[in-house]
């Protein structure tokens, strides 16, 4: 039992060393509820084109099936909340993707953070995720006493609001394991809800992605946008960040200090002219490992049309 403690205090602060915001841990086991509210979820096709989100089911609600024999969830949380402001004439990007992919930054703290607890504890078996493998994050984030989730499907937290990223790391070293959240921070607040430009949080923390603004301009690969998606985009050509910034508990949202998430200054500055008049090659230097090269030069251009329409 002194060495499970041990173990934890020590994964934990190398966690913080690492520059992670929080860290929770949650014993590892089946997600049963959450089991049947995702196949709820996808009944009702909310997830649109992601048909990724049927597959590898029984991997989403079991880390066994990830890490054979796992015994513990570590979730952590990665402050993007940036200190700099778009131009008022630039066309509007979601936050998380104003700097170096989330991705190539959180795995290399992962791989770190593994490769501190095999050294100081053991070779013990572990995987890291980041929202690139079936991993249901939030989940094991209010499992792990970080937070619960918000009417616009967000998890939040009441220190730091909702602009962070969540990794997960499953490992099958026996930790000791935090106490999961408990109680709804949101009361009767619907600001998400009310503000919502194509009512997308059909009901509170139900969302049909199928209508999300950040689904429509990165998810979605048809040439086209659907039928009346120009008169309800809020001017955002790549993702969205409206129900996150009417959310009173983000107030308490301070600066990241991560440098790779420094804004890209074409991101900040570049007029919506500038935007559509940028040739592939040039979008493809400039983002190269930026999140917006998963929409490629052509579906920006798709999202672009989509705001001169109006």
């Amino acid at each position: 039992m002194q060495n499970r403690q041990k173990n934890t205090s020590l994964i934990k602060q190398e966690a913080l060393r690492l520059g992670f915001g929080v860290c929770g841990i949650a014993k590892a086991q089946p997600l049963d509820e959450d089991a049947r509210r995702l196949e709820q979820w996808l009944n009702k096709g909310y997830n649109g084109g992601m048909q990724y989100m049927e597959r590898y089911f029984d991997m989403r609600i079991d880390p066994s099936k990830l890490v054979p024999g796992a015994k513990s969830v570590i979730t952590l949380l990665l402050n993007y909340y940036p200190s700099q402001k778009q131009q008022d004439h630039a066309p509007l990007i979601a936050k998380y993707a104003w700097g170096i992919d989330y991705h190539y930054v959180i795995r290399d703290k992962l791989n770190a953070l593994l490769a501190f607890v095999k050294e100081n504890i053991g070779n013990v078996d572990g995987r890291g995720f980041v929202d690139s493998a079936p991993v249901l994050e939030r989940s094991w984030a209010v499992k792990s006493g970080l937070g619960w989730i918000g009417k616009n499907g967000n998890m939040l937290t009441r220190h730091s609001g909702s602009f962070f990223f969540i990794a997960t790391l499953i490992t099958d070293l026996d930790l000791a394991p935090d106490a999961p959240f408990a109680g709804d921070y949101c009361g009767t607040c619907n600001k998400c809800i009310e503000a919502c430009p194509t009512q997308a949080i059909v009901s509170p923390t139900e969302i049909d992605g199928s209508k999300c603004i950040s689904y429509l301009t990165i998810e979605l690969k048809d040439a086209l946008m659907p039928q009346g998606f120009e008169q309800r985009n809020d001017n955002w050509i790549f993702g969205c960040d409206v129900c996150q910034d009417v959310c009173p508990w983000n107030r308490f949202s301070k600066p990241n200090h991560e440098t790779a998430f420094s804004p890209i200054p074409e991101i900040l500055n570049l007029s919506l002219g500038e935007w559509e008049a940028m040739t592939e090659e040039a979008f493809r230097k400039l983002f190269k490992n930026s999140p917006l090269s998963r929409t490629k030069w052509k579906g920006m251009q798709r999202n672009i049309k989509a705001i001169r329409a109006v």
